[in-house]
Protein backbone atom coordinates (compact mmCIF):
# COMPACT_ATOMS: atom_id res chain seq x y z
CA UNK A 1 0.00 0.00 0.00
CA UNK A 2 1.51 3.33 -1.05
CA UNK A 3 0.13 5.85 1.46
CA UNK A 4 0.91 9.48 0.85
CA UNK A 5 3.34 10.79 3.46
CA UNK A 6 2.39 13.73 5.57
CA UNK A 7 5.18 16.00 4.36
CA UNK A 8 5.20 15.46 0.59
CA UNK A 9 4.18 13.21 -2.29
CA UNK A 10 6.43 10.19 -2.64
CA UNK A 11 7.97 8.19 -5.43
CA UNK A 12 7.81 4.42 -5.08
CA UNK A 13 11.37 4.33 -3.71
CA UNK A 14 10.60 7.08 -1.20
CA UNK A 15 7.40 5.32 -0.14
CA UNK A 16 9.47 2.17 0.48
CA UNK A 17 11.86 4.18 2.66
CA UNK A 18 8.96 5.63 4.68
CA UNK A 19 7.51 2.14 5.07
CA UNK A 20 10.87 0.83 6.33
CA UNK A 21 11.11 3.73 8.76
CA UNK A 22 7.63 3.17 10.19
CA UNK A 23 8.27 -0.57 10.60
CA UNK A 24 11.62 0.18 12.25
CA UNK A 25 9.89 2.65 14.59
CA UNK A 26 7.73 -0.19 15.90
CA UNK A 27 10.82 -2.33 16.53
CA UNK A 28 12.66 0.44 18.36
CA UNK A 29 9.54 1.40 20.29
CA UNK A 30 9.06 -2.16 21.55
CA UNK A 31 12.69 -2.21 22.79
CA UNK A 32 13.17 1.34 24.05
CA UNK A 33 9.70 2.67 24.81
CA UNK A 34 8.58 6.11 23.69
CA UNK A 35 10.95 7.94 26.04
CA UNK A 36 13.95 6.14 24.54
CA UNK A 37 12.82 6.35 20.92
CA UNK A 38 14.77 8.72 18.68
CA UNK A 39 14.62 9.40 14.95
CA UNK A 40 18.33 8.50 14.84
CA UNK A 41 17.59 5.03 16.29
CA UNK A 42 14.71 4.52 13.87
CA UNK A 43 16.95 5.48 10.95
CA UNK A 44 19.63 3.04 12.05
CA UNK A 45 17.11 0.22 12.46
CA UNK A 46 15.71 0.98 8.99
CA UNK A 47 19.18 1.05 7.45
CA UNK A 48 19.00 4.66 6.30
CA UNK A 49 20.89 7.78 7.28
CA UNK A 50 19.56 10.07 9.98
CA UNK A 51 19.31 12.93 7.48
CA UNK A 52 17.18 10.74 5.25
CA UNK A 53 14.85 9.93 8.14
CA UNK A 54 14.50 13.64 8.93
CA UNK A 55 13.58 14.23 5.29
CA UNK A 56 10.37 12.36 6.00
CA UNK A 57 9.77 12.81 9.72
CA UNK A 58 10.27 15.95 11.76
CA UNK A 59 10.24 14.22 15.16
CA UNK A 60 9.68 10.96 16.98
CA UNK A 61 6.11 12.14 17.60
CA UNK A 62 5.67 12.51 13.85
CA UNK A 63 6.92 8.95 13.20
CA UNK A 64 4.58 7.46 15.82
CA UNK A 65 1.59 9.49 14.60
CA UNK A 66 2.33 8.25 11.06
CA UNK A 67 2.38 4.65 12.32
CA UNK A 68 -1.06 5.15 13.87
CA UNK A 69 -2.40 6.89 10.75
CA UNK A 70 -1.21 4.02 8.56
CA UNK A 71 -2.75 1.48 10.90
CA UNK A 72 -6.09 3.32 10.84
CA UNK A 73 -6.05 3.84 7.07
CA UNK A 74 -5.27 0.14 6.49
CA UNK A 75 -8.07 -1.06 8.77
CA UNK A 76 -11.19 -2.09 6.88
CA UNK A 77 -14.27 -0.17 7.84
CA UNK A 78 -16.47 -1.75 10.50
CA UNK A 79 -19.32 -3.93 9.20
CA UNK A 80 -22.33 -1.91 8.15
CA UNK A 81 -25.08 -4.34 9.21
CA UNK A 82 -27.52 -3.71 12.04
CA UNK A 83 -28.96 -0.48 13.35
CA UNK A 84 -27.04 2.78 13.56
CA UNK A 85 -26.18 2.33 17.23
CA UNK A 86 -24.68 -1.10 16.54
CA UNK A 87 -22.73 0.31 13.58
CA UNK A 88 -21.43 3.32 15.54
CA UNK A 89 -20.39 1.09 18.45
CA UNK A 90 -18.56 -1.18 16.00
CA UNK A 91 -16.63 1.80 14.62
CA UNK A 92 -15.66 3.04 18.09
CA UNK A 93 -14.64 -0.42 19.28
CA UNK A 94 -12.58 -1.10 16.16
CA UNK A 95 -10.67 2.16 16.48
CA UNK A 96 -10.16 1.72 20.22
CA UNK A 97 -8.67 -1.72 19.62
CA UNK A 98 -6.18 -0.64 16.89
CA UNK A 99 -3.26 -0.63 19.33
CA UNK A 100 -4.68 -2.78 22.14
CA UNK A 101 -2.15 -5.57 21.70
CA UNK A 102 0.86 -3.25 21.63
CA UNK A 103 1.21 -1.39 24.95
CA UNK A 104 4.37 0.47 23.92
CA UNK A 105 2.72 1.76 20.75
CA UNK A 106 -0.52 2.59 22.56
CA UNK A 107 1.16 4.86 25.08
CA UNK A 108 3.39 6.37 22.41
CA UNK A 109 0.41 7.21 20.20
CA UNK A 110 -1.27 9.10 23.03
CA UNK A 111 1.90 11.10 23.72
CA UNK A 112 2.62 11.69 20.05
CA UNK A 113 -0.86 12.88 19.09
CA UNK A 114 -0.89 15.36 21.95
CA UNK A 115 2.34 16.93 20.67
CA UNK A 116 2.72 20.37 19.08
CA UNK A 117 4.73 19.34 16.00
CA UNK A 118 2.96 20.85 12.93
CA UNK A 119 3.34 17.55 11.07
CA UNK A 120 1.60 15.80 13.96
CA UNK A 121 -1.14 18.43 13.87
CA UNK A 122 -1.65 17.61 10.19
CA UNK A 123 -1.90 13.89 10.99
CA UNK A 124 -4.21 14.54 13.94
CA UNK A 125 -6.53 16.30 11.49
CA UNK A 126 -6.36 13.42 8.99
CA UNK A 127 -7.02 10.87 11.75
CA UNK A 128 -9.92 12.89 13.16
CA UNK A 129 -11.40 13.36 9.69
CA UNK A 130 -11.22 9.63 9.00
CA UNK A 131 -12.82 8.73 12.32
CA UNK A 132 -15.58 11.28 11.71
CA UNK A 133 -16.14 9.90 8.20
CA UNK A 134 -16.52 6.39 9.60
CA UNK A 135 -18.91 7.55 12.31
CA UNK A 136 -21.01 9.49 9.79
CA UNK A 137 -21.19 6.43 7.58
CA UNK A 138 -22.24 4.27 10.54
CA UNK A 139 -24.89 6.74 11.69
CA UNK A 140 -26.53 6.93 8.28
CA UNK A 141 -28.25 9.85 6.59
CA UNK A 142 -28.68 13.14 8.41
CA UNK A 143 -26.97 12.36 11.73
CA UNK A 144 -27.36 14.89 14.52
CA UNK A 145 -24.10 16.93 14.56
CA UNK A 146 -24.23 17.07 18.37
CA UNK A 147 -24.36 13.27 18.56
CA UNK A 148 -21.39 12.98 16.17
CA UNK A 149 -19.36 15.44 18.25
CA UNK A 150 -20.32 13.68 21.49
CA UNK A 151 -19.15 10.34 20.06
CA UNK A 152 -15.88 11.95 18.97
CA UNK A 153 -15.38 13.39 22.46
CA UNK A 154 -16.12 9.99 24.01
CA UNK A 155 -13.58 8.35 21.74
CA UNK A 156 -10.85 10.95 22.30
CA UNK A 157 -11.29 10.96 26.06
CA UNK A 158 -11.40 7.18 26.23
CA UNK A 159 -8.17 6.77 24.29
CA UNK A 160 -6.37 9.32 26.43
CA UNK A 161 -7.51 7.40 29.53
CA UNK A 162 -6.26 4.14 28.03
CA UNK A 163 -3.03 5.75 26.81
CA UNK A 164 -2.13 7.01 30.28
CA UNK A 165 -2.92 3.64 31.81
CA UNK A 166 -6.21 4.29 33.63
CA UNK A 167 -7.74 1.26 31.94
CA UNK A 168 -6.89 -1.37 29.36
CA UNK A 169 -7.96 -0.85 25.76
CA UNK A 170 -10.44 -3.71 26.11
CA UNK A 171 -11.96 -2.03 29.17
CA UNK A 172 -12.01 1.28 27.30
CA UNK A 173 -13.71 -0.32 24.29
CA UNK A 174 -16.36 -1.78 26.61
CA UNK A 175 -16.85 1.59 28.29
CA UNK A 176 -17.06 3.33 24.91
CA UNK A 177 -19.80 0.93 23.87
CA UNK A 178 -21.79 1.53 27.06
CA UNK A 179 -21.40 5.31 26.75
CA UNK A 180 -22.29 5.36 23.05
CA UNK A 181 -25.44 3.35 23.74
CA UNK A 182 -26.43 5.93 26.37
CA UNK A 183 -25.85 8.81 23.97
CA UNK A 184 -27.52 7.41 20.87
CA UNK A 185 -31.30 7.60 20.82
CA UNK A 186 -32.94 4.16 20.59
Amino acid sequence: MNLEATRRRLTEKQADTVDRLTRAALEVLSREGFAGLTVRMVAAAAGVGTATAYTYFSSKEHVVAEVFWRRLAATPEAPQGGDRTTRAVAVLRQIAMLVADEPALAGAVTSALLGTDPDVAHLRLRIGTEIRRRLLLALGPDPDPDIVETLELLYAGALVRAGVGYASYVEIADRLEKSARQVLPG
